[in-house]
């Protein structure tokens, strides 16, 4: 496969583009994250879903640590360039950190408040070996 693809994505000033992975069977938006060019040409050879930390510097390949690996279905670029879409499978039912299938657990009320409406499906202790794995 030839990297012309990467051409076409508009990366940010520290060589990133948000990535947001969505569900294949469900259409559930199920976290977002970062990818710089390295971990999208891995998830793409691989068939794993890659990001880049923000926060550690270095690839995270997603499910290392938890075996909630996220495989790829299906790559799409927004109009703009400048975010990636990747539907995928994920592995597990378990997304997000906290033990939930989505990052995205919190619904805003009628009394602007923050509501938890998805339940933690297993305890981020058990999933992690030194408690937070993002």
């Amino acid at each position: 496969m030839n990297v012309e693809w990467l051409e076409q994505i508009k990366w940010d000033d520290q060589g990133l583009v948000p990535a947001i992975a969505q569900d294949i069977h469900t259409g559930r938006i199920m976290m977002v994250a970062w990818m710089n060019e390295e971990a999208l040409k891995l998830t793409v050879e691989t068939g794993n879903v890659i990001y880049w930390s923000r926060s550690r510097g270095k690839l995270w390949r997603k499910g290392e640590e938890s075996g909630h690996v996220q495989k790829l279905h299906e790559l799409r670029l927004d109009c703009d360039g400048d975010v990636i879409l990747a539907k995928i499978e994920q592995i597990g039912g378990i997304a997000c950190h906290t033990g939930r299938e989505s990052c995205f657990y919190r619904v805003l009320d009628d009394q602007g408040q923050w509501q938890t409406v998805d339940a933690v499906l297993k305890d981020p202790s058990q999933i992690y070996a030194k408690g937070e794995g993002k």
